[in-house]
């Protein structure tokens, strides 16, 4: 494995090269600390590192958003930086040439209509009008979005609006694309086709900068970048770099799955899932391993009686045509935890609008913690009874200290200064910020962000807590975390329902609630929604399953026997080391 910031014998000519830059932000907080980085023609670039690391601030650089505060940049042939100092017009020249896609999709999108979006940034590089058209159309059509051309970003999805910024970014063919969490918000089909996108301008001979947090994107790269308080710690192969599994630990990353359960197996390392199943090889003959049913597994709490939320034939339109949900019925039983899953665009974040009080279903009903939210009493009760923690929750954090922000709702709510104190000491042990207390919740990580937002919810002391993407934009530690802390929520009794792309998370769910195209799909317990007989419907549905099984069912196509319906790691190893025992017996 190379040197972090070792010369690079292919730097001449390279579209992106950084030599010793340094940015230092208001305050004195180092984002990057001495990166020298050469990225060649045509070389797909993939950078890690745990939220903090300086991971937005190098892609910023690269892009020619944010000058450095010293060293050197080059871009596109262009010597945009030298010593610290910026070159304007450089910049100017070079950013016609390069592309970039924000985190966050509505930092990106600045018109009312799809089409229009897409076609900003071409008007902008002077295009002939039929050249732009043609653009538009191709991009609308490579990210699947060729029917929404004239529809209002703001009303799509937030899956739905990456597509869009995508899309824009694509538009420009830019010379150097660099994509920040572009997979985020999106499901397992919409990562997949980003991915499949990505390996085909790579090919075409574009140069990629993709920042992710998801590690087995970093296996399709051709370098891996790892970052660490503004400093490049690894750098190499994905091969190379994912060998060094203690220090990623370290880093607040992981490896692949792959890499895990080769592990686990005591197996020869690997962090290719192909190479392992080859390790793992045919196991003819093999007994039928001990796996459990779906009805023999508990997860969590057992349920207390009767529903606390109950959907009952609820469709929604917002423009009064087409359904964002479409006779829609199911139920929560109280201290349960629930996953809503489906593709970009399903109905997932109305659904918890509704469940929220926050709209009102057109046709059916919604009676949260016994409040019929058709009503206004019902909702205003609704509202009181259930919390609602929105996609990016950090980004309502306002306060100037952590305790201030958690008592804004608790305060408004008029209760006395020693029930306020008593609800944020209590919200902050259970999210694990209590020694945050004082501290600015902008000067928190990522995921401490997240888990202070959460608090502030938590301090309302709400019947149920119904999440949106809670773990979208968190590295491995952060997830972690945020998981950690609803583990202990079920434990103590709260319903959990959460909207998530992630297979696993659904899997650890008591029920899990698949949505396609605004109609319920399916229902039941992780073991019920992912058995064999409802595996081609969740495709069709732009679905995954949980990676466990999905490795189950590939060993099973080489020859082993049926392995059963392992969900989580620890279920594929029991089953895997049942059938290895069943063979030599």
């Amino acid at each position: 494995m190379g040197q972090p910031g070792e010369k690079n014998p292919a730097a001449a000519g390279a579209p992106v090269r950084l030599e010793h830059v340094t940015l230092v932000y208001d305050g004195g907080v180092r984002a990057l600390d001495d990166v020298s980085l050469t990225v060649a023609r045509g070389e797909r670039v993939c950078v890690l590192g745990a939220n903090g690391s300086g991971k937005s601030t190098l892609a910023s650089v690269i892009c020619g958003l944010i000058a450095p505060d010293a060293g050197e940049v080059e871009l596109v042939g262009e010597r945009a930086c030298a010593d610290g100092t910026p070159d304007l017009e450089a910049y100017r020249r070079a950013r016609r040439r390069l592309g970039l896609v924000f985190q966050n999709p509505d930092d990106q999108i600045v018109t009312s209509v799809v089409a229009d979006d897409v076609a900003f940034g071409p008007e902008n590089l002077g295009l002939p009008r039929e050249e732009i058209a043609a653009r538009v159309a191709r991009e609308l059509h490579r990210v699947a979005l060729d029917d929404y051309a004239r529809a209002d970003p703001t009303r799509l999805s937030g899956g739905q609006k990456q597509r869009v910024a995508i899309a824009g970014a694509l538009a420009m063919e830019p010379a150097v694309l660099v994509l920040d969490e572009p997979g985020s918000l999106l499901d397992v089909r919409g990562r997949a086709a980003i991915l499949r996108v990505m390996g085909r301008l790579a090919a075409a001979g574009t140069t990629l900068v993709h920042v992710t947090h998801f590690m087995e994107e970093a296996l399709e790269a051709d370098r891996v970048v790892v970052l660490d308080h503004g400093r490049v710690a690894l750098e190499g192969t994905p091969g190379e770099v994912f060998s060094h599994g203690p220090e990623l630990a370290e880093l607040g990353l992981e490896v692949p799955f792959a890499a895990r359960l080769s592990q686990r197996l005591g197996l020869p390392w690997t962090c290719d899932e192909s190479t392992l199943l080859r390790e793992l090889g045919p196991c003819p003959g093999s007994r039928e391993p001990s796996m459990p049913s779906g009805s023999d597994i508990k997860n969590g709490r057992e349920p207390q009686p009767g529903p606390v939320l109950r959907v009952e034939h609820a469709s929604f339109s917002y423009d009064g045509r087409s359904h964002a949900l479409e006779e829609v019925s199911f139920e929560v039983a109280r201290g349960t935890s629930t996953a809503i899953v489906g593709q970009t665009g399903s109905g997932k974040s109305t659904l918890l609008r509704l469940l929220c009080g926050l709209e009102t279903p057109d046709e059916g009903r919604v009676l949260a913690c016994g409040n019929d939210t058709s009503t206004r009493r019902g909702r205003r009760a609704a509202r009181h009874a259930v919390g609602y923690v929105m996609q990016h929750p950090e980004r309502q954090l306002f306060a100037e200290s952590v305790e201030k922000d958690v008592a804004f709702g608790p305060r408004n709510l008029g209760l006395s200064a020693e029930e306020v104190d008593r609800r944020v000491g209590r919200a902050l042990d259970i999210v694990g910020l209590a020694e945050k207390r004082h501290a600015s919740p902008f000067k928190l990580s990522g995921g401490q962000r997240r888990l202070c937002a959460l608090a502030g919810v938590l301090a309302m002391q709400p019947e149920v807590l119904i999440l949106d993407e809670p773990t979208a934009g968190l590295d491995p530690r952060g997830r972690a975390m945020l998981r950690g802390v609803l583990a202990r929520l079920r434990e103590r009794g709260v319903t959990l329902v959460q909207v998530t792309h992630s297979m696993e998370d659904a899997a650890r769910a008591d029920r899990v609630i698949a949505l396609d195209q605004a109609r319920l799909v399916c229902t039941g317990t992780p073991h019920e929604v992912f058995a064999r007989e409802n595996e081609r419907r969740l495709a069709q549905s732009g679905l995954g399953i949980p990676r466990s099984l999905r490795v189950a069912r590939e060993l099973e196509r080489r020859g082993w026997s049926s392995l059963g319906d392992p969900l989580t790691t620890d279920e594929l190893v029991a089953a895997i080391r049942g059938g290895v025992d069943g063979a030599q017996a």
